[in-house]
């Protein structure tokens, strides 16, 4: 099969975010200007640079009321930071309701049952005990061609490890199961690891 997608590709549902898995999440907590917490789940997301530690993530849509964005982005525009909470395979539920498109304004750390904690180098909230969160201050917003398509990078400033996720001097995340997001509303979770040797090792 071939396609090209402005012609369509007359399946029942979109390839596209099928293609391009396992993709990790990144559980984005922002606060808005009057001070309301902010949490939803990106799977256009990546580490994209070792030193400084970069990240990245990518917005799609927008909510009808947040002037051509989505909430994440507006709080991320006003204040300059935000939070990547690493989701795990015991949060998975509460991951999905913070997907939840809800009004302007609502806690989605209440609405998902999740406890926030005070970052250490930003003013926002992250995730308490997630297994890894990383704070970050934004360094740019690149719009991409298509409505409402935004890429967000930002620099990490602090690092949240969960003591019991570090095994012999290793963030081993076997011991939380990340989640990792598929296709469609599939889902796939890290169980095991093998190693490969590189040829300059």
């Amino acid at each position: 099969m071939f396609y090209r997608p402005e012609d369509g590709h007359g399946l029942p549902h979109n390839p596209f975010n099928a293609i391009i898995t396992p993709r990790p999440i990144g559980w984005i907590s922002t606060r808005d200007a009057d001070g309301v917490n902010n949490l939803a789940p990106y799977s256009f997301f990546n580490g994209v640079a070792y030193t400084p530690p970069q990240v990245m993530f990518a917005s799609t849509g927008a909510k009808p009321d947040q002037d051509g964005t989505k909430d994440s982005m507006a709080n991320i525009e006003a204040t300059g930071v935000f939070c990547v909470n690493i989701v795990e395979y015991g949060q998975r539920d509460a991951m999905n309701a913070s997907s939840a498109t809800l009004p302007k304004g609502t806690d989605e750390f209440a609405h998902a049952g999740l406890t926030p904690t005070q970052c250490e180098t930003i003013p926002c909230a992250r995730i308490d005990g997630a297994p890894a969160a990383l704070e970050c201050r934004l360094t740019q917003i690149v719009t991409l061609p298509g409505e409402a398509n935004r890429v967000v990078f930002g620099e990490v400033t602090g690092i949240h490890l969960r003591d019991d996720c570090l095994r012999d001097g290793r963030f081993d995340v076997t011991t939380f199961q990340p989640l990792a997001r598929l296709g469609y509303r599939d889902y796939s979770v890290v169980t095991e690891l093998f190693s490969l040797k590189r040829p300059d090792d």
